[in-house]
């Protein structure tokens, strides 16, 4: 079991923490207030020693874990090597473009390899732009793509824009199918996918007629980790291939075993014309990629679009590592077999406490709803901070809440975690909702 014993923050952390404060801007997220010092596996040390099991993975990256031997071993190998040749080739660039086609449907025969999920969407929108007759993208509400400005225009939430305007034109913007708040006040599977026919409407209204691609999630992820209905996906793609629309898929935070399958695509009758890749592709070392058709990609002219740091000997050796690890020791396999036990636990716990409104997840991401009530399902904000600095406490760590309205708690461990520590990890969870809700 975890071990925490100072409090929280301990006397490190504090120093450490107003250090941050004076030298860095408050604008990153505000996290439980310690101060990472190393992680092995599924397990974090905080600089005062105290111990905590992992429901984080950094953010959805550290898929095979924490530190590797692995994984460190490759990194260590390639550093004694060769860091940076900017465009030259490198025999860790092609084998890894090469895996990664191997890997991915047999239609993406192209492999763009850049630095960080931002780089891959703002990419792939560039391509599509590129080499389709039309330039504008449609996308959703809700949406988050990166916070660079054309991502952050394709994104369907206000916390990424808020200041930052005038936006990259040739957007627009649709309902997701957030069924447990549905826009339309309807319920699934009464409702005939309503936010799917609504989108003629919206395109009716807000295009210029120019539609190039339609962009998407595979799930929601900052919006709450919210998971579209069965058929949804299907009607779309029915929709844009009866437009000539590429369909830009963003799996940057659902690929390489996080829902249970080595990609989020496969669980539609789907085939998306661009792709990207991020996150759990580096494991760690930042690593992201765009997956295209060839008749997208051959069409970039030489030198139109490259990155100083994208596929790096350093970054290709590191997310060769982690792609095998996640192959050999059966990593999608094992997100499948303990989702399944997180979510178990979860229904249960839906029904023991009156604040948890909502479970969604595949594989080893959940989002699980706070609310005031089920009845009246009014976000609960405070209640869902609350859990995570009591987790904490307890052993558990955890990001802040997400989600459209911040309530929302974010699930997701390394995907090596075992049996053991997941029922550890979901009776320490339990405990912190006992405590905030004042269940005994």
């Amino acid at each position: 079991m975890p071990k925490v014993i100072t409090e929280i923050p301990g006397p490190k952390s504090r120093t450490l923490l107003e250090k941050a404060r004076r030298y860095e801007p408050p604008s990153m997220s505000e996290q439980v207030p310690v101060v990472w010092d190393r992680a092995q596996g599924c397990v974090i040390w905080d600089v005062d020693g105290n111990e905590y099991l992992d429901w984080c993975s950094g953010v959805l990256v550290t898929n095979i874990g924490h530190c590797h031997p692995d994984y460190v071993a490759a990194v260590k190998a390639q550093a004694e090597k060769l860091f940076n040749c900017y465009d030259f080739p490198s025999e860790p660039r092609a084998l890894l473009a090469e895996k990664l086609v191997q890997m991915t449907p047999p239609h993406l025969d192209k492999a763009f390899l850049l630095t960080t999920g931002s780089d891959a969407t703002e990419a792939a929108i560039r391509m599509a732009r590129c080499t389709h007759e039309g330039w504008e993208i449609l996308a959703f509400h809700g949406a988050f793509h990166g916070r660079t400005l054309g991502a952050a225009s394709a994104g369907g939430s206000l916390g990424v824009k808020k200041g930052y305007g005038p936006l990259v034109p040739g957007f627009i913007h649709a309902p997701y199918p957030y069924c447990y708040r549905c826009p339309f006040g309807l319920e699934h599977p009464d409702c005939s996918l309503q936010c799917l026919e609504y989108i003629d409407w919206v395109v009716s209204r807000e295009s210029c007629g120019e539609l190039c691609a339609v962009m998407t999630e595979s799930y929601q992820g900052s919006a709450g980790s919210i998971i579209p209905p069965p058929g949804w996906y299907e009607g779309l793609e029915k929709w844009r291939k009866e437009r000539g629309l590429y369909l830009i898929f963003d799996e940057v935070q659902s690929s390489f075993g996080r829902t249970g399958k080595m990609f989020c695509m496969e669980y539609w009758d789907i085939e998306p014309d661009l792709v990207c890749l991020g996150k759990g592709l580096g494991s760690g070392v930042p690593c992201s990629a765009v997956m295209g058709r060839h008749e997208i990609m051959d069409q970039l002219p030489p030198g139109s679009m490259s990155s100083t740091n994208g596929g790096i000997p350093i970054s290709s050796a590191a997310a060769l590592a982690a792609v095998h690890i996640i192959e050999r020791e059966g990593l999608v396999e094992n997100s499948a077999r303990m989702g399944r036990l997180f979510g178990e636990r979860f229904e249960q716990m839906k029904q023991d406490f009156e604040q948890l409104g909502d479970v969604r997840g595949l594989g080893l991401v959940w989002g699980l709803e706070i609310v005031e009530d089920k009845k009246s399902k009014s976000p609960a904000v405070e209640i869902a901070k609350a859990i995570v600095r009591e987790a904490a406490k307890l052993g558990l760590m955890m990001i802040a809440p997400i989600g459209v309205f911040g309530n929302v708690i974010r699930v997701a461990p390394p995907l090596i975690i075992t049996e053991q520590q997941a029922n550890e990890s979901l009776d320490l969870f339990e405990a912190a909702l006992k405590t905030v809700c004042g269940v005994s």
